[in-house]
């Protein structure tokens, strides 16, 4: 977006406008020894050509020559007609619609959204989006305890096999609210009726990753009328892109899950260096008082004519604090654009080639993999999607390092989230992996393997 700075005339007409005698004199309820006088820590200033110098330098060090890390961050195509509609003004700057009658455009843009998402998760309702799909799923355990008849059981079941930064971010936002968050182990790389079985007590809600972290598929209409046969809330964890092809989890079980959540970041959103992403939650039409956010509508106006409005806003900015179901989430409005445009390109009939292409490259970069002497999947007789972990002869992070240095991201090591794993590596290919590149990688992964 164009950098459009005001002029000292600019300045001094606003300021003689509002009549103030200065910018200072805007900020003259601060006290003075809260002012900071100067900034120690930052650098001088540079000019345009010194700053973008530096930031092709700092960009430079995130280039890879391929890309195989997925843990919940994709690198999918994204067609380029899609940024260049959000960059226009109208969309790029736009934020909270709240006159109606001023922004119909984004309006209409977030409902067709709604719609989308709808559609694709199978669910009654879809809010007008989240900030990414960890705050989500904690956004869905606070629901689930709001909308729970007796009221909520102060406990959430959380499989291992959920995202650890699902599950960490969960910890933080529900531990200080008296909510325990208990881990259910999946030492066979999914979440198990034996599992299940040794579960006492009242819960109010199971999250159900689909696929789960390690890309293999749960049984989720099983895992669904579990939770909901204990009087509890089934809560879905989806990769947007995998409902392309799998079951949507309005329609797992007897009668679908309760509440849909995850992040939209395979929707037309670049990986930018870890986001800025979005959240998206949907649920059924009974529990939709509980909902965070804000949904928007379609009504008609005095002359028939159709239009747009917030009919739902249950956050802080709208309502009494006190009184909001959320005081985190917001409109990630950009990303949501994004996503919009990216569906409507894309189709149904697209989407579900680019997850088909995607799983296709999954299985032939499986059966390349296990092909090198010591490489084998960790769960090789589960069904998986895009992703899979593989045990390898030497420590994951060893290979990373070496295989960085050749401008090939190898996958995520899975060490620092689950103890005994320091060998394994999780490895995804999407559809835009060829047979050269997974060969490639094969290639380099062996050479560095030998070098061990």
């Amino acid at each position: 977006m164009p950098f459009l700075p005001h002029t000292e005339s600019d300045v001094q007409a606003m300021l003689k406008a509002i009549g103030a005698d200065s910018i200072d004199a805007l900020f003259d309820e601060i006290p003075p020894h809260l002012i900071v006088k100067s900034l120690e820590h930052v650098p001088e200033t540079a000019n345009e050509m010194e700053v973008m110098r530096l930031m092709r330098m700092r960009a430079a060090l995130d280039e890879t020559r391929l890309n195989f890390a997925g843990a919940g961050a994709y690198e999918h195509h994204i067609p380029a007609a899609i940024w260049q509609v959000v960059g226009r003004g109208e969309f790029y700057s736009a934020y909270t619609p709240y006159q109606a009658e001023a922004s119909q455009g984004t309006l209409q843009l977030i409902y067709e959204y709604q719609t989308m998402m709808t559609r694709l998760t199978g669910m009654d309702v879809s809010n007008a989006s989240m900030y990414d799909g960890a705050t989500s799923v904690a956004e869905a355990v606070l629901m689930a305890e709001r909308s729970r008849r007796k009221g909520g059981a102060r406990r959430v079941l959380v499989p291992e096999s959920l995202h650890p930064a699902y599950r960490r971010t969960l910890s933080a936002i529900v531990d200080l609210q008296g909510i325990e968050v208990v881990t259910l182990p999946c030492p066979n790389g999914f979440l198990e009726q034996a599992t299940l079985d040794a579960v006492t007590g009242e819960f109010t809600a199971l999250v159900i990753p689909q696929p789960n972290y390690f890309g293999v598929l749960e049984e989720s209409d099983a895992l669904t009328d579990w939770a909901q046969s204990r009087g509890a809330l089934a809560i879905a964890v989806v990769n947007p892109m995998s409902l392309a092809l799998l079951k949507a989890p309005g329609r797992w079980g007897a009668r679908g899950v309760d509440i849909c959540c995850g992040d939209g970041q395979p929707l037309g959103v670049p990986l930018s260096s870890g986001g800025p992403y979005f959240g998206f939650l949907a649920c059924r039409k009974d529990i939709v008082r509980n909902m965070p956010g804000r949904i928007v509508g379609r009504t008609t106006d005095l002359d028939g004519k159709t239009g747009y409005a917030l009919t739902l806003q249950a956050r802080e900015q709208h309502i009494r604090r006190a009184k909001a179901t959320s005081n985190i989430c917001t409109n990630q409005g950009l990303l949501v654009t994004a996503a919009t445009i990216y569906m409507a390109i894309t189709g149904p009939e697209g989407l579900r080639r680019v997850a088909a292409a995607s799983a296709a490259n999954m299985a032939a970069l499986r059966a390349r993999l296990e092909s090198i002497p010591g490489v084998r999947a960790r769960h090789p007789a589960q069904v998986h999607f895009h992703e899979a972990a593989f045990e390898l002869p030497v420590a994951a992070r060893d290979v990373v390092e070496a295989l960085a240095g050749e401008r090939i991201l190898a996958g995520v090591s899975l060490a620092g989230d689950y103890a005994g794993r320091e060998r394994e590596l999780l490895v995804c290919a999407t559809e835009t992996k060829r047979a050269e590149d997974i060969e490639a990688f094969a290639t380099a992964l062996e050479a560095a393997l030998a070098r061990k």
